[in-house]
């Protein structure tokens, strides 16, 4: 689009005419979703009626999870894109300004259906169900404040979600040495055109094993490697932690056992903890176990936003559980 070309040209001249202060660290664009939590002792069968043990409204949705976790760790953080005025998007702006993730960067259309979910928590398997409804938000048109941010910011996090504003974005961000982290968790319509921007690429073992056809993750993060050229490719395995590779060696990295109420989010947490992570220049290596912990810590509670911990919780949990790499931060 001609407006997206412009202003990805005055993001260059503006940037490269000398430094400039990053005010937001991270920034994203991608899914925000509302979701409604219902807590159940077993999942039901077909064609019957159960009594919900709690319901719960909460943010949900990768990108925007994502930045309310680095965002509630100490980040300073911003969502792009295009909300609807009813009542879901209502409690999603607010639920933006009481994590402190900065809402400048939103525009609201007025008449249309936000993205929404019910998800339901099993309590016997500590597993979830989400039957989703995508909306009819239109695509986000990246206007000159939004490509300013993303020049500004160190991070720019993507999720295939608002796919034509993420590539415009990413193309910005590569041109203005901000770093694209992807979290692909979807095989969504058109990932191939985005995966090429991604400096820090965090793919799920199912997408990764989907995409490459792949038959180990080890293997699949070789090929996306060589494939797409990032700096780094994390792959999450859920309970079972995950791998790290740069090129040289694969590498895992642990999950951590806790008693877990809601898994819900977790790897939308792992995400934003990693891009925080970043920030604070710890190494992918060491950002892999960090991100681990706050989405361990955050299956303990309800709310994929709600159950983020703070950065001292995590350094605690870090401490107890013999992560030694974090005792620095500890003394």
């Amino acid at each position: 689009m001609k407006v997206s070309k412009h202003i990805c040209v005055y993001s260059l001249s503006s940037i490269n005419s000398g430094d400039v202060m990053r005010e937001n660290k991270i920034v994203g664009i991608g899914a925000n979703v509302f979701d409604t939590l219902y807590t159940v002792d077993t999942y039901p069968t077909e064609d019957t009626k159960m009594r919900a043990n709690t319901v719960k409204a909460s943010g949900g949705g990768p990108c925007a999870t994502g930045l309310v976790a680095a965002s509630k760790l100490g980040g300073s953080c911003a969502f792009i894109g295009n909300i609807s005025d009813d009542n879901g998007a209502k409690f999603l702006k607010e639920d933006f300004e009481k994590y402190g993730v900065d809402t400048e960067y939103i525009n609201i259309k007025s008449g249309y259906d936000t993205f929404c979910s019910c998800i339901w928590l099993a309590q016997d398997t500590t597993s979830r169900t989400c039957v989703f409804y995508r909306g009819n938000v239109p695509p986000t048109e990246i206007d000159e404040n939004m490509a300013q941010a993303i020049a500004n910011a160190e991070i720019l996090m993507v999720d295939g979600n608002d796919m034509e504003a993420a590539i415009e974005g990413a193309k910005i961000a590569k041109a203005n040495n901000t770093k694209v982290l992807y979290d692909a968790g979807g095989l969504y319509e058109g990932v191939e055109r985005l995966l090429p921007y991604a400096d820090i690429l965090i793919p799920s073992e199912e997408f990764s094993l989907g995409h490459t056809g792949a038959s180990t993750a080890e293997e699949a993060a070789k090929i996306l490697y060589e494939k797409y050229s990032p700096e780094v490719v994390v792959i999450t395995q859920g309970k079972k932690g995950g791998i790290i590779y740069d090129g040289e060696a694969v590498k895992s990295y642990p999950s951590f056992l806790v008693e877990a109420v809601d898994s819900n989010g977790s790897g939308d947490v792992f995400h934003g903890a990693f891009a925080f992570a970043i920030t604070e220049k710890m190494s992918y290596n060491k950002a892999c176990v960090f991100s681990s912990a706050v989405s361990a810590l955050k299956c303990t509670k309800i709310g994929a936003r709600e159950g983020v911990p703070s950065y001292e919780e995590t350094i605690k949990f870090l401490k107890e559980r013999g992560s030694n790499e974090f005792k620095e931060n500890l003394e």
